[in-house]
């Protein structure tokens, strides 16, 4: 068991980084920098951020190094679930009310712009033909939680970083999480134990808000998900298991299988359940 633990609040979200041995004030700092950075780039509900430069004039944007990482990512999972897994879903979730205000008010929609009628991406360079409003969520948190643990890697044999869900683990101490049941926050429906590896999970009454509005949607049907309520994904990455876990709500796991390697969890509207055999007997 872990002995130390460090809470903080940041993305929107809780975090706690369990350690072996105690986090220093100084690298505490470097952790919070680090976050604030990757917030500052990356967040489309501040108005000092990139992400809101990008969503006022077109143009071209210079990213960090790790967006070559995150977007690479993006553009295979808009390849994969055709077009349904894309960053730019934020003005179709702002108009829903999803929006820098949290107005929660939805507005009348407008079909969502395509990845290469929209923006070209070379290197870590964005070119935007229009104004447009990127959202990372699918993929964000789970790419910043990565990005801490390179941190982490440095100074320690043994961590659990846990971003409200988005869980990444390394050595050998026990990590048994729980599968919160998505229509009840007391129940779960099993529990693994995720060692080396990371777990995320997706759920449709998360952030979610007015007469079936959540902050899944399908740019297709420009409403939110409505066959798949909950998705859960180990994968060696937390970023990969992020943005798998919300692929899942619009495409079966064979498909992602062809290039990626992971273990999952959905959970349909009419509550069955389906998943890969390492879960076989973890669920309840």
């Amino acid at each position: 068991m872990l002995r130390h633990s460090y809470r903080f609040e940041s993305l929107g979200t809780q975090w706690a980084i369990e350690t072996d041995t105690e986090i220093s004030l100084s690298l505490k700092a470097t952790i919070q920098d680090r976050i604030e950075a990757f917030d500052k780039v990356y967040s489309r509900f501040r108005n000092d951020s990139l992400i809101t430069k990008i969503s006022q004039q077109a143009g071209q944007y210079p990213f960090p190094e790790d967006a070559l990482r995150l977007f690479d990512f993006y553009r295979s999972l808009y390849d994969l679930t055709d077009g349904k897994v894309t960053p730019l879903i934020g003005d179709m979730l702002t108009r829903a009310g999803y929006d820098a205000e949290y107005s929660l008010q939805p507005k009348p929609q407008q079909s969502a712009l395509t990845w290469d009628g929209a923006m070209s991406w070379d290197g870590t360079t964005v070119t935007t033909t229009q104004p447009v409003t990127l959202d990372v969520g699918a993929a964000g948190k789970g790419c910043a939680v990565d990005v801490i643990a390179t941190i982490l890697d440095e100074h320690f044999d043994e961590y659990v970083i846990d971003a409200s869900g988005d869980i990444r683990h390394k050595g050998t101490s026990e990590n048994t999480i729980g599968l919160e049941h998505p229509l009840d926050a007391g129940k779960v429906i099993g529990a693994v134990d995720v060692q080396n590896r990371s777990l995320c999970a997706s759920a449709s009454n998360r952030r979610a808000w007015g007469e079936g509005m959540h902050h899944i949607f399908d740019p297709d049907e420009m409403a939110p998900t409505k066959d798949i309520i909950a998705t859960w994904v180990i994968a060696d990455e937390a970023m990969i298991a992020d943005g798998l876990a919300t692929a899942l709500f619009f495409v079966n796991a064979k498909k992602l299988n062809k290039q990626y390697d992971f273990e999952y969890v959905r959970m349909y509207a009419n509550g069955s359940v389906e998943y890969s055999k390492y879960f076989a007997e973890k669920l309840y």
